[in-house]
């Protein structure tokens, strides 16, 4: 390839993945988790954030593994799955776009609760623990944010879920 046609793919491919960085950070400035981090903060989360396929029937994790991410579906559906000891398989919940799960993962490593499996075609993001104690490591404030920010949404579905059982 001569040097011409090089300078005009390098240019594509850039811009491409500068597009790619500016709809991942427009996509995380609008999840709950990271609304009130600044545009510098936000790139950093961006950084550590992994993009992941899954095809339909595809694992993400099972239940009784260690937990070790936080998963946001960007685009497919996921489905939370139990077993019963047997073969029988309980569908607990089914997730879209914009959804998340496996948020608990980000405080420790016990073991999953549940199975999540790939519904259809999905892409996912993923916020390993590891990633996010480092940062936190570097820098304190994102990671005070992001950890509030948790907590207040765990203890918001934790009063949901107590809602239904006693009104059931």
């Amino acid at each position: 390839m001569d040097q011409k046609k090089s300078r005009l793919w390098d240019t594509i491919l850039l811009r491409d993945h500068r597009n790619d960085a500016r709809e991942m950070l427009a996509f995380l400035r609008a999840f709950p988790l990271f609304r009130s981090l600044s545009k510098r903060e936000l790139r950093s989360i961006a950084a550590i954030i992994h993009k992941r396929d899954y095809q339909e029937g595809e694992y993400i994790f099972r239940k009784g593994q260690p937990g070790a991410a936080m998963f946001i579906i960007r685009a497919g559906e996921v489905e939370i799955i139990d077993h019963d000891g047997q073969d029988q398989e309980t569908t607990l919940a089914t997730l879209g776009a914009d959804a998340f799960f496996g948020e608990l993962a980000l405080l420790d490593d016990s073991p999953r609760s549940a199975t999540a499996r790939a519904r259809t075609t999905t892409e996912i993001y993923a916020l390993f623990r590891t990633d996010l104690d480092r940062l936190m490591g570097a820098i304190p404030q994102i990671g005070l944010q992001v950890y509030r920010s948790l907590a207040q949404i765990i203890g918001s579905r934790l009063k949901e879920t107590n809602a239904q059982l006693f009104h059931q």
